[in-house]
């Protein structure tokens, strides 16, 4: 009965903090899909892989989301034509690298400043090279959702001056063909040639279709959530977190206990940085910096949220490159500093 309380409990913590940064992301997707231009997106994004995994990972700066939200917003990104060194780079990096959690960071470690900019440098850069590696796939159809993946061939067969059924407001994504009466028009060519910029749209139709949108998109994410926040929520309650401590102290498990640690507890990014505060007192600078780079990159309840956007083992590949260049950085950190 106590398990049961306790995971109860903790559930409930997950969803409330999970919840708010959700909403903001599926607003901020709606604001990409029917306020911002693709073409204005898209010509301000640049060519070069590198620069714009880089880009992409910055514009967290921009859009303050969580491990929650960044996903709808890195989707949608994707299917309005942006690189996928932009999107991978965004969806690693937004959970960190924006001002909220940059203020959290510091009111929590302001008399260790370093863990501050080491937390955002690393986020940073970690998420850029991710970015990149993925840009080197030629063809990431593979890697993705087949809703997703037609969604993206819609795209391209417009950009080739082909009509097609489907468009911005289709099937394909969340935000796709959930409006029972898109536009006011009976001319099917006009339609679809409205439905491709969206932004041209009366503001008032642009505001009823975000709303639409924003009602079915939480509908779908929020199942996947309550799945995910219920697995993290048994995974705390029933593995003792001595366990995780206990695996060491020295420079190398250390690293892996606060990884593992980050992994289990779920924490949301704008408030792990007062968990990892009590810590900082028994544990290394390098675990420390891991658990704050580490937890917002792979957290169990997004798990579910990533399976709308990637296949199983395209989320592998992210968590484990994700986990092996945390683990060198941090291994750097406890050896140099």
């Amino acid at each position: 009965m106590e398990h049961f309380n306790s995971t109860f409990t903790l559930f409930l913590s997950l969803m409330i903090e999970a919840i708010p940064f959700l909403l903001i992301g599926v607003f901020f997707s709606g604001i990409l899909t029917f306020f911002v231009s693709e073409r204005q997106l898209l010509r301000w994004m640049p060519k070069n892989p590198l620069l714009g995994s880089l880009f992409g990972s910055c514009i967290g700066f921009l859009f303050p989301v969580c491990e929650c939200g960044n996903i709808p917003v890195a989707r949608r990104l994707m299917t309005q034509g942006a690189p996928a060194s932009v999107a991978i780079g965004f969806l690693i990096a937004a959970p960190t690298i924006n001002p909220i959690v940059f203020w959290a960071t510091w009111t929590a470690f302001r008399d260790q400043p370093e863990i501050v900019f080491l937390r955002i440098g690393l986020s940073l850069a970690i998420a850029t090279l991710m970015g990149f590696l993925f840009s080197l796939q030629s063809d990431l159809s593979p890697f993705l959702q087949p809703s997703l993946v037609t969604s993206l061939d819609a795209r391209r067969k417009r950009e080739q001056g082909r009509s097609v059924e489907n468009s911005l407001l289709s099937s394909g994504t969340f935000f796709l063909g959930k409006s029972n009466n898109p536009l006011p028009t009976d001319d099917a060519q006009a339609m679809n040639t409205a439905m491709m910029e969206m932004v041209n749209q009366p503001i008032g139709l642009r505001i009823k279709l975000l709303v639409e949108g924003m009602a079915q998109e939480l509908r779908e994410l929020s199942a996947v959530l309550i799945v995910g926040s219920l697995v993290a929520a048994v995974i705390q309650s029933f593995v003792p977190r001595e366990v995780v401590l206990g695996l060491g102290q020295d420079p190398v498990t250390s690293i892996v206990a606060m990884m593992t640690l980050a992994a289990l507890v779920s924490i949301c990014s704008t408030v792990d940085s007062f968990f990892a505060l009590s810590f900082a007192s028994t544990f290394t600078t390098g675990s420390l910096v891991s658990f704050l780079v580490f937890g917002p990159m792979i957290d169990l309840k997004a798990i579910g949220l990533l399976l709308t956007m990637f296949r199983p083992r395209a989320i592998f590949y992210l968590f484990a490159v994700a986990a092996l260049l945390t683990f060198l950085a941090a291994l750097v950190l406890n050896l140099f500093l």
